[in-house]
């Protein structure tokens, strides 16, 4: 067990002060033995007298001293506990022996004293107090023995009550050293509690999902700043939440009644398709609590999980297969070499478009992993653009009318130069496949965005459009709608714009394929 006569801790002046607001009123009780008359208090013997009156009076004076310096000057602690109590045991011992010594039990007084002086004192000190108390309590009575003539037997009756000054302080330091412990140990566990609950605040302001508390009414009593997002209230949300989200407060009522899952789908705001699931809490109140999820982006994580333990896969495969495709196309090229016959090189051309069609493949898987790798530069629209139309008209044979280019002026864009030429052709190499391949067939227009900071791009066909059944799968991966296509030039696009902090859309035009690219056209960081 710790030492309970070493142990120390911080000066606690709140209980001092309340000792001397005790002794204050002890002071005044002293005044009230002098002054009232005799009969009312014969048992303590105290006569009016000059020297008892002044005595009175300058313990009063000393007590709002100690009461004064005890709010107004916080130092030294121990001194001036140990003044006080040194004042006390003088004064008590001297109203003792005024009142005929220990039979008059003012001397039990001093145990209010040691008691309090005990609680709030530090170290070897409290000895020290029950030593003094015990000396003025012992010459005080000796003194009355020899000089007034107290009964000597009352000298046994001092010494009981100076050991019991030695009980009360022990036993008051122990006491006092228990709630010091408790204190502290509340103090910092208060602390402590205080320092997790701003954690855990901040964790839920921080997190993707939104998290509602309610009352067993369904009203809402807390949230957290994500659900305001997701279900789309503008204001601070408060009261019943059937006001707000009727549709999961009728989930919710059934789930309490238990005839609901513990889970609902719901839309929120802007359309999002949200997920609600319910707990109870263990709390006396018997609050619930909703977890709200945006099943769109648990799609998307799902689906950056697959693709990347798939992109891990296919990248090991696409290098091992490259080597035998490429033996293949060397041998293949070989056989052309030979005159055979017509057959011959209907099947060798097939044998060729084949191993372009798996290059094709092997190139857009390798290319999964590069995505990421972006090193924007502000690129001046205008030269890009035309440099780019040209390489892609000479490559795919076009004649110059099929391929219509047009650029605002001192239209700019932040992007990666090869992830931009890589995404344009893929885009204006879908529009040319599915166009008719007449004039302004294929169209590039390059334009200020909505917003400032913004340009957009533009690429129009001709064709029959995409079909509203397959536009939301247009750029999972792997998705394709032609024989000879990958499923992955849209979803590599799609995912190197991301990487320049660009967007890429499906518009919804009725007439041909319109994707619009959205960047930014301020300085690049």
């Amino acid at each position: 067990m710790t030492d309970w006569l070493s142990t120390t801790w911080e000066a606690n002046w709140r209980p001092f002060q309340y000792f001397n607001l005790y002794r204050l009123v002890l002071a005044g009780l002293f005044f009230l033995a002098i002054l009232l008359p005799h009969e009312w208090t014969a048992r303590l013997d105290l006569a009016a007298s000059g020297s008892l009156l002044a005595l009175a009076i300058a313990y009063l004076f000393v007590i709002l001293g100690g009461l004064f310096l005890s709010f107004h000057w916080q130092q030294h602690f121990n001194f001036q506990l140990s003044l006080q109590v040194v004042v006390d045991v003088v004064v008590v011992s001297l109203f003792m022996y005024a009142a005929g010594g220990v039979g008059s039990g003012i001397g039990v007084l001093l145990l209010v004293s040691l008691a309090a002086a005990s609680m709030v004192g530090r170290g070897r000190l409290v000895l020290f107090y029950a030593a003094l108390a015990t000396l003025g309590a012992l010459l005080s009575q000796l003194y009355g023995v020899f000089a007034r003539g107290f009964d000597p037997a009352s000298i046994f009756q001092a010494g009981i009550l100076s050991a019991g000054f030695f009980a009360t302080a022990i036993l008051a330091r122990l006491l006092g050293q228990r709630v010091m412990i408790n204190e502290d140990l509340a103090r910092r566990r208060g602390v402590a509690l205080e320092n997790q609950s701003l954690i855990s605040q901040r964790v839920v302001e921080r997190m993707l999902d939104g998290i509602l508390v309610l009352s067993r009414d369904g009203l809402v009593l807390r949230h957290n700043p994500m659900a305001i997002s997701m279900l789309g209230i503008p204001l601070e949300l408060s009261g019943a939440l059937s006001r707000f989200v009727p549709a999961l407060h009728v989930d919710l009522v059934a789930w309490v009644s238990g005839d609901g899952p513990e889970t609902s789908l719901f839309v929120g705001g802007d359309g999002k398709e949200l997920r609600a699931r319910f707990e109870r809490t263990s709390s006396s109140d018997g609050e619930l609590l909703i977890f709200l999820e945006d099943v769109g982006r648990i799609k998307e994580r799902a689906q950056q999980l697959k693709l990347a333990s798939l992109g891990r896969l296919t990248a090991s495969i696409a290098h091992e297969i490259r080597n035998p495709l490429s033996a293949i196309s060397h041998a293949g090229e070989l056989l052309r070499e030979e005159r055979r016959g017509e057959i011959q090189d209907r099947l060798l051309r097939i044998l060729g478009d084949n191993i372009q069609r798996l290059d094709r493949i092997v190139t857009d898987v390798l290319q999964l992993g590069r995505q990421n790798r972006a090193e924007p530069e502000l690129l001046v629209m205008s030269d890009f653009c035309t440099a780019f139309v040209e390489s892609f008209a000479a490559a795919e044979g076009l004649a110059g009318d099929v391929l219509h280019l047009e650029i605002e002026a001192d239209a700019m864009l932040c992007f990666d130069r090869a992830h931009l030429h890589q995404v344009l052709w893929n885009l204006l190499g879908n529009a040319l496949r599915y166009s008719s391949r007449g004039a302004a067939a294929v169209r590039l227009l390059v334009c200020r965005g909505s917003m400032d900071g913004r340009v957009e791009l533009h690429v129009r066909d001709d064709g029959p459009g995409v079909p509203e059944a397959v536009r939301e799968q247009i750029f999972e991966p792997f998705f394709t709608t032609h024989t000879q296509g990958t499923g992955l030039g849209l979803f590599i696009a799609r995912e190197l714009c991301a990487a320049n902090g660009a967007s890429l859309e499906l518009a919804p035009d009725q007439a041909g394929a319109h994707f619009i690219l959205i960047g930014r056209n301020d300085t690049c960081h």
